[in-house]
């Protein structure tokens, strides 16, 4: 299969090599900002002149405003949903979602190859095998294929990249490790704080209850400044698992669950240890942090090794991330989550920001212990639309939800879109449709899971 995938890259390469000018059309999201960094670093490899542009989704408008280019258009992260409605307009495609066409003549996706893209190819990934097939230096961006992997969740399943995505880790490190968000740049304390998938019940939630547990087992919390994950000693990170391990198997979350504490960790080669950008997942984060807040050119900056004004910049954007992420928790809080038979969901109007609210609904949704999928609403800026977000665990996707299939049936019959993945997925609706909406998906997810949410 991979042999065909590459086969395609080349061909898909060739006609990018011939061009004098490209625009780069992609995602927002940590796995589009990577696609973008890695395609224009082969573009700068190969003399061609080009710019990136950015789309949080292809509506209406977006795609006639694309149709109307006369330039040549590399879609990254994005496009397959549309190869049949674009009509004249030249272009190739390096994506990883559902394809609406299995032409392979303009579009290197994985899914026409037998290659699930939700789980074993990124957007980043198929980008990479066509900037490897236009030059070999390009193998330099290999580590932003794993980044963007990382960053689309693909390592959630197993608690490690699977599939097609184990060809792009020569140039990263991989150790087993604690998977929780912050090793590298967060005090220990805050790390269990914050800790999810799978939440450590007593523990996660408040500063004191973390800092008491990490007392209880005798682990210094100070050295120097605040310790974080990498400065303890292999003794102290063995004391800390076992016991997360032992809370959570108390608390019946059972041993599939509880040893999802522990997985595969990706260490960029390079890059500064105790700095975000060592640990893909704290790298992509910072992507995310880059995109969600309009400056997803700082992200792609940074990828191409921009270590000074632009990391600075996104380091500011991380920090307004976090800040922006935590007020959308406290607004839930305010608002509450209200439940139907086969999912749960809230709506925020525009107290949370379209752009975080899908992060918002995932935290919500492990924080909480929810076992259904979690629905999150916001108001889209300048539109009398909603902006729909949807997040489900593992152990849902494994009774049959798929999100990206539930909410593209129900969007499109009130008028809207939708689309993504099945453990994420999102949408825009009308407002006036959102009972609807809402009705279409509960049905959606009961004929998936044969009402087994029930």
């Amino acid at each position: 299969m991979l042999e065909r995938l590459e086969t395609a890259a080349k061909r898909i390469s060739s006609v990018i090599l011939r061009q004098d000018y490209v625009e780069v059309v992609a995602h927002i999201d940590a796995d589009g900002i990577s696609s973008a960094a890695i395609a224009s670093g082969a573009l700068d490899n190969a003399g061609i002149e080009h710019t990136v542009t950015f789309l949080k989704q292809i509506d209406e408008e977006a795609l006639e405003s694309l149709k109307r280019r006369d330039n040549f258009i590399w879609f990254v992260d994005l496009g397959s949903g549309i190869y049949n409605e674009l009509g004249n307009t030249n272009f190739v495609i390096s994506d990883h979602h559902v394809p609406a066409s299995t032409d392979p003549d303009r579009q290197l996706n994985p899914h026409l190859f037998g290659i699930d893209g939700s789980r074993e190819m990124s957007g980043a990934g198929a980008t990479y095998l066509v900037a490897r097939s236009m030059n070999e230096a390009n193998t330099a961006l290999e580590p932003l294929a794993v980044v963007g992997a990382v960053g689309d969740m693909q390592d959630n399943e197993e608690c490690m990249l699977t599939g097609a995505n184990r060809e792009f880790l020569d140039g990263v490190d991989v150790t087993r490790d604690i998977r929780y968000f912050g090793r590298e740049s967060r005090p220990v304390y805050k790390l269990l704080q914050h800790a999810s998938d799978p939440v450590i019940p007593g523990v996660s939630g408040f500063e004191s209850t973390s800092i008491k547990f990490l007392k209880s087992l005798d682990i210094e919390l100070k050295n120097d400044g605040w310790r974080r994950w990498i400065d303890l000693t292999f003794d102290e990170k063995k004391r800390i698992v076992s016991e997360i391990v032992k809370i959570l198997i108390r608390r019946g979350f059972g041993a599939k669950r509880a040893m999802r504490v522990v997985g595969d960790v990706y260490l960029l080669r390079g890059e500064e240890r105790g700095s975000p950008l060592h640990d893909a997942k704290e790298f992509a984060t910072l992507l995310n942090a880059c995109g969600r807040h309009d400056a997803p050119e700082v992200g792609v900056a940074v990828c191409l090794g921009d270590r000074d004004i632009y990391y600075k910049k996104a380091q500011n954007l991380l920090s307004e991330h976090r800040s922006a992420i935590a007020n959308g928790m406290e607004v839930v809080k305010g608002i509450g989550i209200e439940q139907m038979q086969h999912i749960v969901f809230f709506d925020s109007d525009d107290k949370i920001d379209e752009r975080i609210v899908g992060i918002v609904a995932g935290m919500v949704l492990e924080a909480n212990g929810i076992n259904k999928p979690i629905i999150a609403f916001a108001k889209m800026r300048g539109k009398d639309m909603l902006k729909v977000s949807a997040r489900a665990n593992h152990e849902l996707v494994e009774r049959g939800v798929d999100l990206s299939d539930a909410l593209n049936t129900a969007a499109k019959l009130v008028g809207g879109l939708g689309g993504g993945h099945r453990m994420a997925a999102g949408a825009s609706v009308p407002r006036d449709k959102k009972e609807e909406f809402l009705k279409l998906v509960d049905e959606e997810i009961a004929r998936q899971t044969g009402s087994s949410l029930l």
